[in-house]
């Protein structure tokens, strides 16, 4: 095989400890092989990046190991390496054969006859915006379970106040939950506390909030509320420095947040996981493809073993679906006859996918030519195939046992 890079090496990363495989030129054609051990505490990484610059190494390669290799990766890269980060599941060593040194010696042959991909890692800016998002993301889910823990507790109680309110941590249910703790159990008082729309149900109050709801329960029901109002507290922060943090990426977010379905939130989770920067994925077929929006391709000996989507990314994958089910419920859009299209025939997990890759194409598009959203509409299927749709509905009403003539619109209105 042809010989791509001349200087290369290769780090087998792990917790407490990278092996470096360093390649380069030797006698004749013959390629020299250095191998060392460092430890991974930030002086030692400083010893590892002056050795890799003094053997004059143009690339390096490492795993994506967990999170050890981004201590790694940052020092590197301050140091004008030119670094990649490859997927471990491509890059598989022969099993029984493995041990750090021969990673490490594997990884920089391949890297020097350029037989690996690099994976995406973001530029700093959208690193720091990611690690912002993706700790709101995580607060934001350690708050519902927390108020899942509540209703728990709750319905142990007997009080069955989420059966009758949708948020029992809205202003009516905060209310009724703070007068339990405080010791109030009148269920008739307790449901006069409900306010707005909730007041119409106060009957159906007053049977959920009765109950044996002691002082036990008090004690930890005030204990959830107040982590729930922390992980509040937490999320607001949160949002704030994303705020401060997506200022150059703003421009992005405004595009984004055109399309049906996709929230302010939605859209920071996107720019964070993708960056603002399209080029780096060639097609919008190739973004929605590594997103994981796109049918897997599994195929040996002729025959097709599986079309199913792969992982992806979590955070990015959560974030659409979100968008993916709002955008679903919208009304007289493209996005949401879509859905009901797919989701008739083939369900509705497959359409909610469907809705993700569409967006996703979109999104890519938008932010190549810095366009906003133009929503084709709800009846874009009925007008790019006005037959099909015609005789759908005649079929339709052929089966329910009618017989209908169909005639012009301009001769209907002239006769």
């Amino acid at each position: 095989m042809d010989l791509l890079v001349e200087r290369c090496a290769g780090l087998d990363v792990a917790k407490d400890e990278v092996v470096a495989c360093v390649r380069t030129p030797g006698p004749g054609r013959q390629r020299r092989q250095q191998l060392r051990t460092f430890p991974t505490f930030s002086a030692d990484l400083e010893a590892l990046a002056d050795w890799l610059v003094a053997e004059g190494v143009t690339q390096v390669v490492m795993e994506a190991t967990g999170q050890y290799w981004k201590p790694i990766w940052y020092v590197l890269e301050g140091r004008g390496l030119e670094l990649l980060l490859v997927n471990a599941r491509h890059v598989k060593i022969v099993p029984g054969r493995k041990t750090d040194v021969a990673d490490a010696a594997w990884l920089a042959e391949l890297l020097e006859h350029g037989l690996l991909r690099s994976s995406f890692v973001p530029p700093p800016a959208i690193r720091q915006l990611r690690d912002l998002t993706r700790t709101r993301t995580t607060l934001v889910r350690e708050r519902a379970r927390e108020i899942q823990r509540l209703e728990k507790l709750l319905e142990d109680a007997g009080i069955k106040l989420s059966s009758v309110a949708s948020d029992i941590t809205g202003v009516s249910g905060r209310a009724m939950l703070e007068a339990l703790i405080a010791g109030r159990r009148d269920p008739t008082e307790l449901a006069e506390l409900a306010k707005r729309r909730l007041r119409s149900k106060i009957p159906a109050l007053t049977e959920a909030l009765t109950g044996r709801f002691a002082e036990h329960h008090a004690f930890l029901a005030r204990l959830h509320l107040d982590l729930i109002d922390q992980h509040s507290r937490a999320v607001e922060e949160l949002t704030a420095r994303i705020e401060v943090v997506i200022e150059p990426f703003r421009g992005a977010r405004d595009l984004m947040i055109t399309i049906p379905g996709i929230s302010v939130g939605v859209a920071d989770v996107i720019i964070a996981e993708t960056g603002p920067d399209m080029s780096r994925f060639p097609t919008a077929g190739h973004l929605a493809s590594w997103a994981g929006t796109c049918p897997g391709s599994n195929e040996s000996a002729g025959r097709i073993k599986s079309t199913k989507t792969r992982p992806g990314n979590p955070y990015l994958k959560g974030a659409l679906g979100v968008a993916a089910m709002s955008a679903a419920r919208s009304k007289d859009t493209y996005l949401s006859a879509k859905y009901r299209r797919i989701a008739s025939r083939r369900g509705p997990v497959k359409a909610l996918v469907a809705v993700e890759h569409a967006m996703l194409i979109a999104i890519w598009n938008m932010i190549t030519t810095g366009s906003f959203y133009s929503d084709p509409g709800g009846d874009y299927y009925t007008r790019l195939h006005p037959d099909r749709t015609k005789q759908r509905a005649l079929d339709q009403l052929k089966n329910i046992g009618y017989t209908v003539t169909l005639s012009p619109l301009a001769e209907a209105v002239a006769g």
